[in-house]
């Protein structure tokens, strides 16, 4: 097995990579948070507190947890690195061609903590100021002393999305939402020059650079293992995209199916794993109100190819009401345990919303979740799963759980 290996979603999970909440959740303010995707405000210091407590679950589970700001620190040590970062951040089509320059010479003077602290952070023009003399630019003489020059990312919380492994392979991913572009920078930097990760052999599944409308996000990725991939195609990944991703992986043979959701297009249906996450090899955890599901099995017709050019895919459509079928079929089994606690549809609302169904399993039946839900809590103990529970007062008000906020990189093979 490859030092860097994802096959299955509920392998004894050995090591995550994880974002601390930082100064950008400080950015989130009523005028502001709307464009960066979050619906309320969280208290920082608490979600810190419960943070370390998710780590700290995390490492007691046996995994090694890598945190994403000091991966970045790392890699901004490595002058290759630095300018790529520096080169996709300060953009003129974003800046402008009179502030892009200067932006750039600022930032390329910081030291790695600082720089890093720029990228997720952001900064306002007040902190540019106390920096360097106001340039002759449009764009920073429209704006006031503090509003934001570089937009912070406090989705990185979300480890999960802009990164995900499928087996023996990374995507980066191409994200739909604006105020998460600049995140698969960070992801790019730190796995082509990360000691930890360029040393490393492994497959590339997207290019979130280039990917643009071709969205796929890791939260509507379950790699549920025989082989087998379940994406869900919500708000936020495409049907484009997951044809790209499914051919990628035929071609270099990690991967023989895909199985996909035609999820709701909506913010509570956000991703797959708002939805529905495995809990043990052949489990589910799924929201009562999810609904007869239409879905599709990709294949590649007449087996792996050797690039993705040459691959052509063979797409089977299901009837709603078949996706269980269809995601058994794909593991081998005969059928799925499907896990729905029995509870009024207010409640049940509730739960999913709280992220009752984003269990993150780190081995075979044990998964970590929040405490704030307390119904799926105990219905999975009642059915057999052990529950590691962790705070989730103010980290839940994100709308992410313990597995929108981790990135495995290495699982242990189930047996």
């Amino acid at each position: 097995m490859n030092e860097l290996y994802v096959g299955s979603e509920v392998g004894q999970l050995r090591q995550v990579i994880v974002h601390r909440p930082g100064t950008e959740l400080l950015r989130l303010t009523p005028e502001t948070k709307d464009d960066l995707l979050f619906d309320d405000l969280l208290w920082v210091r608490r979600a810190q507190e419960e943070h370390d407590q998710f780590s700290a679950a995390l490492e007691a589970a046996g995994a090694q947890v890598l945190h994403l700001d000091a991966l970045l620190r790392q890699t901004l040590s490595v002058q290759e690195a630095k300018d790529f970062v520096l080169d996709h951040t300060f953009d003129e089509r974003i800046y402008g061609p009179a502030a892009a320059p200067l932006l750039r010479t600022v930032a390329a003077g910081l030291d790695e903590a600082a720089l890093a602290e720029l990228v997720i952070g952001g900064l306002t023009k007040r902190e540019l100021l106390e920096l360097t003399d106001e340039p002759r630019s449009i764009v920073l003489h429209s704006l006031g002393p503090d509003d934001l020059v570089v937009a912070p990312l406090p989705n990185h919380l979300f480890a999960r999305d802009a990164s995900c492994w499928v087996y023996d392979g990374v995507a980066v991913n191409s994200m739909q939402k604006p105020a998460r572009m600049r995140e698969a920078i960070t992801y790019e930097a730190i796995y082509r020059w990360h000691p930890q990760f360029a040393a490393a052999q492994f497959n590339r599944w997207a290019d979130g650079l280039n990917d643009q409308q071709a969205t796929v996000e890791g939260g509507d990725v379950l790699v549920i293992g025989n082989g087998a991939v379940l994406v869900g195609m919500s708000e936020r990944t495409t049907p484009q995209g997951v044809e790209r991703l499914a051919k990628r992986l035929f071609a270099a043979g990690s991967a023989d199916r895909v199985v996909a959701l035609e999820l709701p297009k909506a913010r509570s249906f956000m991703h797959l794993d708002t939805v529905m996450t495995m809990v043990d090899e052949r489990s589910f955890i799924e929201y009562a109100g999810l609904g007869e599901l239409a879905s599709y099995t990709v294949t590649a017709r007449g087996g792996a190819a050797g690039s993705s050019d040459q691959v052509e895919l063979n797409i089977a459509d299901h009837q709603p009401g078949q996706a269980h079928r269809a995601i058994a079929d794909a593991l081998g089994l005969h059928g799925l345990r499907i896990l729905t606690a029995e509870q009024d549809v207010h409640s049940a609302a509730r739960e999913q919303w709280d992220d009752g169904c984003n269990a993150l399993a780190v081995a075979p039946g044990a998964v970590v979740t929040y405490d704030r839900t307390p119904t799926s809590n105990a219905f999975l103990r009642e059915s057999g799963i052990e529950v590691i529970e962790v705070p989730g007062g103010e980290l839940g008000r994100g709308r992410g759980g313990p597995r929108c906020m981790s990135c495995p990189t290495l699982r242990d093979p189930v047996e």
